[in-house]
């Protein structure tokens, strides 16, 4: 079970023109915009990486702007565990279930799984909120990372698996968010 208490969400890449041009952009970035929304309402750590942002551009307004309590965290390696300042960020929350989300799944995302799998940690990758510039290669890393042993898990789910009760003030600002 994921536990609010034991979770980060990361957020790989969701950054300039790649941002609008891969498969269900809208959907992809829609979707980002709620988990962000909902890992604050359960007070979730989040990190946040940008590639190279200075030859990719900044990340999507629709999700920086939910990010004003964050710093994103420069990376030019594909993998974010092979980003000393991503992983003493990630030691620091002390926790071990890592949420991930971003582009592009077949590339960054498929390889910072990978890596934290390998270094002892739970992944679950939210396939509503990853993409590449096409489904083909989005599914192929979405099959990579489950071989390897990361859990696939939807924004919905993961949300409602982390509140564990229908009731409350965070429960109805979350079933707002996912209807």
């Amino acid at each position: 079970m994921l536990k609010k208490e034991e979770a980060v969400l990361v957020l790989i890449d969701i950054q300039g023109k790649l941002a609008q041009i891969v498969d269900e952009s809208e959907f992809i970035i829609k979707n980002i915009a709620n988990v962000i929304q909902g890992a604050k309402l359960l007070e979730l750590p989040i990190l946040w990486l940008e590639q190279y942002p200075k030859g990719l551009g900044p990340t999507d307004e629709r999700i920086a702007e939910h990010l004003t309590d964050e710093k994103p965290i420069e990376k030019i390696t594909f993998s974010a565990y092979d980003t000393e300042e991503f992983v003493r960020a990630l030691e620091q929350t002390g926790r071990k279930k890592i949420l991930l989300a971003g582009i592009e799944t077949h590339i960054c995302v498929y390889q910072t799984a990978a890596h934290l799998l390998a270094n002892g940690y739970e992944v679950e990758v939210l396939a509503d909120c990853v993409s590449s510039r096409t489904a083909a290669n989005s599914n192929i890393g979405l099959q990579k990372m489950v071989q390897l042993g990361a859990t696939v898990t939807s924004v919905e789910m993961a949300l409602f698996e982390m509140q564990q009760v229908a009731k409350g003030d965070v429960f109805k600002a979350i079933s707002k968010l996912v209807k």
